[in-house]
């Protein structure tokens, strides 16, 4: 892990592909039809704990354990939108064996529009 301080951002970018809707629908058991039937434009809507994978993607990156996460979903996610999260450390304190982290994120479609907005707060643990 890298020092990680206050102020830091984190991004990561990634497709989200009708493959990988399916799959989260029959892992997740979240069968509702707007995620298994095509719109009248012809997508299919992605799970919205489906797009919330990207900040959690950024915090393993980092061994991030968290404790509470919070999400606010702003706009519906499709197959084949790119999405970009960024993460920033909101604060860090040391501890004899963890680092306390507070992060904010933001998710961004393709067209610069915030779809998804939340925090997370949790601990890094210090290596021996």
């Amino acid at each position: 892990m890298a020092n990680i301080e206050a102020g830091a951002r984190v991004e990561w970018t990634r497709k989200i592909t009708d493959e990988e809707i399916a799959r989260f629908a029959e892992l997740s058991g979240d069968k509702g039809t707007h995620h298994l039937e095509r719109d009248a434009q012809g997508r299919l809507m992605a799970h919205g704990l489906l797009t919330a994978t990207l900040p959690t993607k950024v915090g393993g990156d980092l061994d991030f354990i968290a404790r509470t996460m919070h999400f606010e979903f702003l706009r519906p996610v499709y197959g084949g939108d790119t999405l970009t999260c960024t993460g920033l450390v909101e604060s860090v304190v040391k501890q004899s064996t963890r680092l306390k982290v507070k992060f904010a994120f933001e998710i961004v479609n393709q067209n610069g529009e915030t779809v998804l907005k939340g925090s997370s707060a949790g601990q890094i643990l210090l290596k021996a």
